[in-house]
């Protein structure tokens, strides 16, 4: 097994050159190109790391209003995952990674917060693959991600993928054991820009996001929601009923389309001397879920 290392990255990375890497290996012919042929078989054992990484008030701010969350001094719950994103996608876009970033489904996202972080704090922000493992779709595996600030941990992300592929053997779908919370009536008009402007905020420029026509290249019948925007929208329609140190799950289901309209739904279930959240998006027709997702307070 490769020693395990770990690189610097410098600066501030740039998402855009990233995904449109991401995209060549699905074109065809350019796949087999050197620089752009996948040669790896296993995970690479690397971990990405940024340090002393500012935070931009006008950027959180925007991403506050693109997800319905309101500002504060602090750092919306889903935040920090933006910083990572570039890290994610520079680990995913490297030749020894076994496969390509487009057309691999974003399954479950759990984000564990040990406490506010404030705006004005640098932290230092660490990424890396692992968990290698089959399912019985295809390949399973996770990005790990790790904030730190002043060498304290304050929040971590670990972000689990499906890349579809021959079923292993005796794999089972095991996954986050989440309930769907049915609508009390809160629903939500999303616009067909809504992937548009989030990309402008995240950097996840992800064609199956942005237009029907670069959606439909990829199989769904216009574009999609981000998951992560998804996740974030039901944290800020809860925004002030968890505490600031918090693990959220979350599973993502049936994609949402644009424009479209969601259901949100939410209950307190009681856990000891604490309050924790289950909540869903979910469609109005039918009750299916697009997301499924609880916020536990830490003990």
């Amino acid at each position: 097994m490769p020693e395990a290392t770990t690189r610097e990255v410098t600066g501030e990375p740039r998402t855009l050159p990233l995904l449109l890497k991401a995209a060549l290996p699905v074109l065809p012919g350019i796949s087999r190109l050197p620089g752009v042929r996948r040669t790896g078989s296993a995970l690479p054992q690397v971990t990405l790391t940024r340090h002393d990484v500012p935070v931009d008030r006008a950027h959180v701010a925007a991403y506050a209003e693109v997800c319905g969350f309101g500002l504060k001094e602090t750092l919306p719950v889903t935040y920090p995952h933006l910083l990572a994103f570039p890290l994610h996608m520079a680990i995913m876009t490297d030749a020894q990674f076994p496969y390509p970033a487009i057309g691999t489904v974003h399954l479950e996202n759990t984000i564990t917060q040990h406490r506010a972080i404030s705006a004005g704090e640098r932290l230092q922000v660490s990424a890396r693959p692992e968990g290698l493992r089959g399912h019985a779709k295809g390949t399973l595996f996770d990005l790990v991600t790790e904030v730190h600030s002043g060498g304290e941990p304050v929040w971590e992300e670990t972000s689990t993928f499906l890349r579809r592929g021959r079923p292993a053997e005796g794999a089972v779908d095991e996954g986050l054991d989440l309930e769907t919370v049915p609508s009390s009536g809160t629903q939500w008009r999303l616009g067909a820009d809504l992937g548009r402007r989030y990309a402008a905020v995240s950097g996840d420029h992800n064609p199956i996001h942005l237009y029907a026509v670069t959606a439909k290249a990829f199989g769904f019948p216009r574009q999609i929601a981000h998951g992560m925007w998804s996740k974030a929208r039901c944290l800020a329609a809860l925004d002030g009923r968890y505490p600031d140190a918090v693990r959220v799950d979350v599973a993502f289901k049936k994609p949402v389309l644009l424009p479209g309209t969601v259901a949100f739904g939410s209950r307190a279930v009681s856990s000891g001397d604490a309050r924790d959240w289950a909540f869903s998006l979910t469609s109005p027709k039918d009750g299916a879920p697009h997301l499924l997702g609880r916020a536990t307070a830490l003990r």
